[in-house]
């Protein structure tokens, strides 16, 4: 095997597994940020190996093998300072065989979210910890992460750096925190999940316009987070994330092109996850105490899942919806979606009013969706020139070449 498919071959295995073997490692180590290294020096081993060796029958067992005896050295290279690594080394070196497997299913989830729950802990800042989980436990570069927060990538791998060094310094343990800490970073972890979801539903780079496994992880954790946190928000998220993916099977054409809402067949709409989406919404409203972000999201998300078209849509509601979601989550993404609503809702000269006041404030320059979301309103407008600059502005800042390929072809139709 090359150098190269060794590569491509290990990228594969950490995209899809790294949450777990990082998760696995720190549950044995108990050091969390030791866990991440180790896991990273397997990988290092790994394109020298299998380019030799060729890939082995399992390749994330292999990694989570090496990664622990690369513990073990750590720990006896570190016996002489200290007598507790000296007997966690000898534990670890008497395991065994098969010991080295990634567990039962179980197993497995509970070392996942326990990692989401450290890298979430209130000792880091609110950005800081969603970073680092959204980099280790959500497997996502640190570019992809740079483009949800809007901020440049070296700002992001800062805040990862500073944050492994504040949880090693506080000595974080390696456990699904107790109810009350628990609530405490549930906010955190919801938003991770959703980070992560909105990475596969929508790639921010890459060749792919869906990352079908990414999104399938996020949903699920969240099914996994609602078992030891029913919370009326949790329920909502995993509606948004039902609701959102029922469309996945529209959303691309027999040659995985991207196919945009006005002109997907509706009757390829998964609608089994229609109705745990709707199901799962009934339980968010359900609590009595009002629908969160997520919740209120996943109403928007209902709306367009009932109804037979575009036009048919309830672009009045999803307004009104849309503007409660920005008295309660503020963003400039959210006040784009609504003016998207209400070009729907009231015609494209409204809309546009609206993405002109986001451009002056200056808020998503360096974001291809506004000058993509002006390009459609300036077409509808008949302002064909203005629209086609606005979409080759979009082209420009797009990072996903699915994406990219669409705002390109719509600007050539207005040529």
């Amino acid at each position: 095997m090359s150098a190269v498919e060794a590569r491509g071959a290990v990228e594969a295995v950490w995209r899809m597994e790294s949450a777990r073997i990082v998760g696995a490692l720190a549950r044995y180590t108990g050091d969390f940020p030791l866990a991440e290294d180790l896991a990273q020096e397997a990988l290092a081993e790994a394109l020298v190996s299998w380019s030799v060796n060729g890939i082995p029958a399992e390749p994330a067992g292999w990694l989570l093998t090496t990664g622990r005896r690369r513990a073990i050295d750590t720990f006896r290279r570190r016996a002489a300072r200290d007598e507790k690594y000296a007997l966690l080394a000898s534990d670890l070196a008497a395991e065994e065989p098969g010991a080295d497997t990634l567990f039962d299913p179980d197993a497995i989830d509970d070392d996942v979210l326990a990692l989401m729950f450290i890298s979430c802990h209130p000792v880091l800042a609110k950005e800081s910890r969603i970073a680092l989980t959204l980099r280790v436990a959500g497997g996502l570069g640190s570019d992809e992460i740079a483009k949800a927060f809007l901020v440049p990538v070296a700002t992001i791998q800062a805040r990862i750096t500073r944050a492994k060094k504040t949880l090693a310094a506080a000595q974080v343990p390696f456990a699904v925190p107790e109810p009350p800490e628990r609530a405490e970073r549930l906010g955190s972890v919801l938003n991770v999940i959703y980070l992560i979801f909105t990475e596969g539903s929508f790639a921010s780079g890459g060749a792919e316009w869906i990352r079908t496994d990414l999104a399938g992880e996020a949903r699920r954790l969240a099914r996994v987070l609602v078992r030891i946190a029913p919370e009326p928000e949790v329920f909502g998220l995993i509606a948004l994330m039902e609701l959102t993916a029922a469309r996945f099977p529209a959303r691309l054409d027999a040659s995985g092109r991207p196919v945009l809402l006005e002109d997907q067949d509706r009757r390829r709409w998964d609608q089994a996850a229609i109705r745990r989406g709707r199901a799962a919404l009934a339980r968010a409203a359900g609590s009595g105490r009002g629908l969160g972000a997520y919740g209120l999201q996943a109403s928007i998300a209902e709306c367009h899942a009932v109804a037979h078209s575009v036009a048919e849509t309830d672009w009045q509601r999803i307004v009104i919806l849309y503007e409660a979601l920005g008295r309660l989550a503020p963003s400039p993404v959210v006040e784009l979606n609504r003016a998207v609503a209400v070009a729907m809702a009231s015609g494209p000269a409204d809309g546009l009013e609206l993405v002109e006041a986001i451009a002056a404030r200056g808020e998503l320059a360096g974001s291809h969706l506004l000058p993509a979301v002006r390009g459609e309103m300036l077409t509808r407008l008949g302002r064909h020139d203005d629209a086609r600059s606005a979409l080759l502005q979009a082209v420009a800042l797009c990072g996903n070449a699915a994406e990219r390929a669409v705002l390109q072809r719509k600007a050539d139709e207005l040529s």
